[in-house]
């Protein structure tokens, strides 16, 4: 399937960071478990609240930082350098697709990018360092050095409404697609399971690579249950 498709989409969840050393945050004990979540009016509400958000997205951070790309995003990049995938779309907030060499502008962030911060105002960029250093001398969230306004990570947090420029993005990129490929996600947060819905629906051949099952592995035309930094890197040897 793969040999054959010159436009596929490969859409990732957090199953292909895992083997980067990155937890599924959303899996039993996994932080979000542990830490109920801050929504987006709230830290939007609250002075307190956004530092103890802020808190919160830097042990996150430190994790994520410390990451580098695992075998399945060196084979997704593997298979984009050869023609064969036209986009990534993921639900990782981890930069690690960029990091394995995919280029920016075949990456689809739907749930943003947690590598670094921007005001919510006038959309400047900030540092993580930055705001760790605000943090850590003044005890207090960080204000836009640029027009004062709210700092946050440029991810898409509980109740925030996701992306429009992305999301199209996404749409279109599926939409075209030749094959879609879903893996490492559970398939279970919408908008962004919708995806794989909208290949299936399109006629678009659907392949689900999870080590859980998922909800929608009924729709798939292949699913496979197994490490994903080896079947990626099996798909690899076999295009070589």
């Amino acid at each position: 399937m793969v040999q054959r498709a010159q436009r596929a989409v490969v859409f990732t969840g957090a199953g292909i960071s895992t083997e980067s050393g990155i937890p599924d945050f959303r899996s039993p004990g996994g932080f979000w478990t542990r830490y109920k979540p801050i929504a987006f009016s709230d830290f939007l509400a609250s002075e307190e609240t956004r530092l103890e958000a802020w808190r919160r997205f830097l042990m996150i951070h430190q994790t994520i930082g410390e990451a580098q790309p695992g075998p399945g995003h060196l084979a997704v990049a593997g298979l984009v350098e050869r023609g064969h995938v036209s986009h990534v779309i993921t639900q990782n907030i981890d930069g690690l697709h960029a990091q394995a060499g995919v280029a920016r502008d075949r990456i689809i962030e739907i749930h943003g990018n947690g590598t670094y911060a921007k005001c919510l105002s006038c959309g400047l960029r900030h540092e993580i360092s930055w705001v760790s250093e605000v943090i850590a001398r003044e005890e207090r969230p960080p204000s836009c050095t640029g027009c004062g306004g709210i700092v946050k990570s440029a991810t898409i947090s509980f109740g925030q409404a996701m992306p429009e420029q992305e999301m199209a993005d996404a749409r279109a990129a599926t939409l075209n697609a030749d094959l879609f490929i879903a893996v490492g996600s559970s398939l279970q947060v919408f908008p962004a399971a919708g995806f794989p819905v909208m290949a299936k629906q399109n006629r678009t051949p659907l392949v689900i690579m999870n080590r859980e099952e998922t909800g929608l592995d009924g729709l798939a035309d292949l699913v496979i249950h197994a490490e994903i930094g080896a079947v990626m890197t099996a798909v690899m040897r076999q295009l070589a």
